[in-house]
Protein backbone atom coordinates (compact mmCIF):
# COMPACT_ATOMS: atom_id res chain seq x y z
CA UNK A 1 0.00 0.00 0.00
CA UNK A 2 1.34 3.02 -0.97
CA UNK A 3 1.38 6.31 1.26
CA UNK A 4 -1.17 7.83 -0.64
CA UNK A 5 -3.69 4.60 -0.59
CA UNK A 6 -4.20 5.69 2.66
CA UNK A 7 -7.18 4.49 4.27
CA UNK A 8 -9.45 7.35 6.43
CA UNK A 9 -12.92 7.78 7.85
CA UNK A 10 -13.29 11.78 9.47
CA UNK A 11 -16.13 12.77 11.89
CA UNK A 12 -16.88 16.38 12.49
CA UNK A 13 -20.52 17.47 13.46
CA UNK A 14 -20.16 20.20 10.71
CA UNK A 15 -21.18 19.17 7.26
CA UNK A 16 -19.54 21.76 5.86
CA UNK A 17 -16.02 21.23 7.51
CA UNK A 18 -16.70 17.38 7.44
CA UNK A 19 -17.65 17.75 3.14
CA UNK A 20 -14.35 20.13 2.70
CA UNK A 21 -11.99 18.10 4.57
CA UNK A 22 -12.83 14.96 2.78
CA UNK A 23 -12.95 16.63 -0.78
CA UNK A 24 -9.32 17.86 0.30
CA UNK A 25 -8.39 14.14 0.88
CA UNK A 26 -10.01 13.25 -2.44
CA UNK A 27 -8.01 15.62 -4.34
CA UNK A 28 -4.44 14.09 -2.59
CA UNK A 29 -5.30 11.00 -3.06
CA UNK A 30 -6.52 9.75 0.04
CA UNK A 31 -9.47 7.14 0.28
CA UNK A 32 -12.04 8.46 2.16
CA UNK A 33 -14.38 5.37 3.67
CA UNK A 34 -16.67 7.34 5.00
CA UNK A 35 -17.78 10.18 6.82
CA UNK A 36 -19.86 10.50 10.44
CA UNK A 37 -21.69 13.76 12.35
CA UNK A 38 -21.35 12.17 15.34
CA UNK A 39 -19.83 9.51 17.52
CA UNK A 40 -21.64 6.41 17.48
CA UNK A 41 -21.49 6.83 13.52
CA UNK A 42 -17.74 6.98 13.58
CA UNK A 43 -17.75 4.03 15.60
CA UNK A 44 -20.10 1.88 12.75
CA UNK A 45 -17.76 3.29 10.33
CA UNK A 46 -14.73 2.19 12.07
CA UNK A 47 -15.80 -1.58 12.60
CA UNK A 48 -17.21 -1.76 8.83
CA UNK A 49 -14.07 -0.34 7.25
CA UNK A 50 -10.49 -0.76 10.01
CA UNK A 51 -8.66 2.61 8.49
CA UNK A 52 -5.81 3.21 8.95
CA UNK A 53 -6.69 6.28 10.50
CA UNK A 54 -10.21 7.97 12.15
CA UNK A 55 -9.93 11.85 12.11
CA UNK A 56 -11.95 13.18 14.62
CA UNK A 57 -13.32 16.29 16.19
CA UNK A 58 -12.84 16.17 19.68
CA UNK A 59 -16.46 18.19 20.47
CA UNK A 60 -19.43 16.72 19.16
CA UNK A 61 -22.93 15.49 19.97
CA UNK A 62 -24.93 15.38 21.91
CA UNK A 63 -23.00 17.61 24.67
CA UNK A 64 -20.38 18.69 22.77
CA UNK A 65 -18.01 18.76 25.44
CA UNK A 66 -15.26 15.29 24.91
CA UNK A 67 -17.59 12.89 23.11
CA UNK A 68 -14.94 12.67 19.90
CA UNK A 69 -12.17 11.81 22.29
CA UNK A 70 -14.36 8.75 24.00
CA UNK A 71 -14.79 7.91 20.74
CA UNK A 72 -11.33 7.96 19.86
CA UNK A 73 -10.70 5.94 23.52
CA UNK A 74 -13.05 3.05 22.45
CA UNK A 75 -11.80 3.13 19.02
CA UNK A 76 -8.00 2.74 20.59
CA UNK A 77 -9.02 0.24 23.25
CA UNK A 78 -10.71 -2.12 20.97
CA UNK A 79 -8.74 -1.56 17.70
CA UNK A 80 -5.18 -0.88 19.34
CA UNK A 81 -2.33 1.02 17.37
CA UNK A 82 -4.09 -0.92 13.72
CA UNK A 83 -5.98 2.72 13.39
CA UNK A 84 -4.19 5.41 13.99
CA UNK A 85 -6.27 8.44 15.85
CA UNK A 86 -6.30 12.05 14.67
CA UNK A 87 -7.96 14.49 16.96
CA UNK A 88 -8.90 17.80 15.80
CA UNK A 89 -9.91 20.67 18.51
CA UNK A 90 -11.17 24.05 17.80
CA UNK A 91 -9.02 24.97 21.16
CA UNK A 92 -6.16 24.21 22.76
CA UNK A 93 -6.93 21.86 25.60
CA UNK A 94 -3.81 19.51 26.54
CA UNK A 95 -5.70 17.98 29.21
CA UNK A 96 -7.60 16.03 26.82
CA UNK A 97 -4.59 15.50 24.82
CA UNK A 98 -2.51 13.87 27.42
CA UNK A 99 -5.94 12.11 28.51
CA UNK A 100 -5.74 10.13 24.95
CA UNK A 101 -1.79 9.74 25.37
CA UNK A 102 -1.52 8.61 29.03
CA UNK A 103 -0.73 4.88 27.36
CA UNK A 104 1.67 5.89 24.63
CA UNK A 105 1.05 8.55 21.68
CA UNK A 106 2.19 5.99 19.20
CA UNK A 107 -0.33 6.45 16.33
CA UNK A 108 -1.55 9.35 17.96
CA UNK A 109 -2.30 13.64 16.80
CA UNK A 110 -3.85 16.17 18.20
CA UNK A 111 -3.70 19.14 15.63
CA UNK A 112 -5.88 22.37 15.92
CA UNK A 113 -8.23 23.04 13.16
CA UNK A 114 -6.15 25.99 12.01
CA UNK A 115 -3.77 23.93 10.61
CA UNK A 116 -5.93 22.52 8.20
CA UNK A 117 -5.82 24.97 5.91
CA UNK A 118 -2.14 23.97 5.65
CA UNK A 119 -2.54 21.44 3.55
CA UNK A 120 0.79 19.80 3.15
CA UNK A 121 1.41 19.95 6.83
CA UNK A 122 -2.34 18.09 7.18
CA UNK A 123 -1.94 15.83 5.04
CA UNK A 124 1.93 14.90 6.41
CA UNK A 125 0.17 14.50 9.54
CA UNK A 126 -2.26 12.16 8.41
CA UNK A 127 0.28 10.26 6.70
CA UNK A 128 2.77 10.31 9.95
CA UNK A 129 -0.20 9.18 12.35
CA UNK A 130 -1.64 6.93 10.24
CA UNK A 131 2.18 5.03 10.14
CA UNK A 132 2.38 4.79 13.85
CA UNK A 133 3.76 8.32 14.75
CA UNK A 134 2.19 11.23 15.92
CA UNK A 135 2.19 14.78 15.28
CA UNK A 136 1.39 17.29 17.98
CA UNK A 137 -0.02 20.62 17.21
CA UNK A 138 2.64 23.66 18.50
CA UNK A 139 0.23 25.46 20.74
CA UNK A 140 -0.28 22.23 22.47
CA UNK A 141 3.84 21.73 23.71
CA UNK A 142 3.78 25.65 24.47
CA UNK A 143 1.11 24.90 26.92
CA UNK A 144 2.53 21.71 28.47
CA UNK A 145 5.63 22.93 28.59
CA UNK A 146 3.87 26.28 30.69
CA UNK A 147 2.26 23.17 32.78
CA UNK A 148 5.13 21.38 33.50
CA UNK A 149 7.30 24.42 34.19
CA UNK A 150 5.05 24.84 37.01
CA UNK A 151 5.11 21.28 37.78
CA UNK A 152 9.12 21.73 37.64
CA UNK A 153 9.11 18.79 35.84
CA UNK A 154 12.01 20.75 33.24
CA UNK A 155 14.00 20.24 35.78
CA UNK A 156 14.55 16.42 35.01
CA UNK A 157 15.31 17.35 31.30
CA UNK A 158 18.89 17.12 29.83
CA UNK A 159 20.48 20.68 28.45
CA UNK A 160 19.76 19.16 25.24
CA UNK A 161 16.43 18.19 25.55
CA UNK A 162 15.45 21.91 26.84
CA UNK A 163 17.10 23.20 23.94
CA UNK A 164 15.09 20.32 21.59
CA UNK A 165 11.84 21.33 23.56
CA UNK A 166 12.39 24.95 23.47
CA UNK A 167 12.26 24.37 19.43
CA UNK A 168 9.24 22.47 19.65
CA UNK A 169 7.39 25.06 21.41
CA UNK A 170 8.34 27.26 18.81
CA UNK A 171 6.73 25.30 16.08
CA UNK A 172 9.70 24.15 14.12
CA UNK A 173 9.53 20.46 12.87
CA UNK A 174 11.54 17.38 13.61
CA UNK A 175 13.67 18.39 10.41
CA UNK A 176 14.23 21.95 11.55
CA UNK A 177 15.53 21.47 14.74
CA UNK A 178 18.07 18.78 13.62
CA UNK A 179 18.92 21.18 11.24
CA UNK A 180 19.46 23.94 13.88
CA UNK A 181 21.41 21.50 16.26
CA UNK A 182 23.30 19.83 13.93
CA UNK A 183 21.32 16.37 14.95
CA UNK A 184 20.22 13.19 12.66
CA UNK A 185 16.67 13.01 12.41
CA UNK A 186 16.88 9.05 14.87
CA UNK A 187 18.40 11.42 17.48
CA UNK A 188 15.62 13.89 17.30
CA UNK A 189 12.89 11.51 17.64
CA UNK A 190 14.95 9.86 20.42
CA UNK A 191 14.82 13.66 22.20
CA UNK A 192 11.32 14.18 22.08
CA UNK A 193 10.22 10.61 23.12
CA UNK A 194 12.11 11.45 25.98
CA UNK A 195 11.09 14.43 26.87
CA UNK A 196 7.32 13.48 26.33
CA UNK A 197 8.14 10.63 28.38
CA UNK A 198 9.41 13.07 31.28
CA UNK A 199 6.56 14.82 30.92
CA UNK A 200 4.26 12.17 31.50
CA UNK A 201 3.56 10.66 27.83
CA UNK A 202 4.91 7.17 27.83
CA UNK A 203 6.26 5.71 24.34
CA UNK A 204 6.05 2.19 23.59
CA UNK A 205 8.19 2.42 20.70
CA UNK A 206 11.09 5.32 20.38
CA UNK A 207 12.12 4.47 16.63
CA UNK A 208 8.57 5.70 15.86
CA UNK A 209 8.53 8.73 14.28
CA UNK A 210 7.41 12.00 16.16
CA UNK A 211 6.84 14.69 14.88
CA UNK A 212 6.01 18.96 15.75
CA UNK A 213 3.45 20.29 13.48
CA UNK A 214 4.97 23.45 12.27
CA UNK A 215 3.30 26.64 13.42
Amino acid sequence: MTADATRVVLADDSLLLREGIARLLLDQGFVVEGLAGGPDELLQLVAAHRPDLAIIDIRMPPTFTDEGLRAAETIRATYGKAVGILLLSQYVDPTLALRLMRHGADGIGYLLKDRVSNLADFTDAIRRVARGGSAIDPDVVTQLVARRRVEDTLADLSPRELEVLGMMAEGRSNAAIGEALFLAPKTVEGHIASIFSTMGLSFQNNDLPIDVMTA
